[in-house]
């Protein structure tokens, strides 16, 4: 799923923005925590919702957003290195025509 409709931001209130539509598509298929794993190529994201990194700008009300989704127990979440990003490298081929 691809959403151009975002508006305005840097690249991390991209990854937070896909983070929080991964999580809402979780929520909509019904899937509880045990059932996903929610994967990020940003290391500053995955801390910062892992709690090991102050959130900075608009990352508190990204944070927000993603908390009050999963009512506070947020799911398994794992960074992966850029080249294992499928999707991302899917977007950016994309990007690039």
């Amino acid at each position: 799923m691809i959403q151009d409709d975002l508006g305005d931001g840097s690249s991390m209130d991209a990854e937070w923005h896909a983070l929080i539509a991964a999580e809402r598509m979780a929520r909509d298929l019904g899937l509880d925590h045990g059932g996903y794993v929610l994967l990020g190529d940003a290391a500053a994201v995955i801390a910062q919702v892992r709690g090991t990194q102050r959130c900075r700008g608009s990352g508190d009300q990204h944070l927000s957003t993603l908390m009050a989704l999963t009512d506070g127990a947020l799911p398994p979440i794992r960074y992966i290195k850029r080249t294992q990003n499928l999707a991302g490298i899917a977007l950016a081929r994309r990007n690039a025509r």
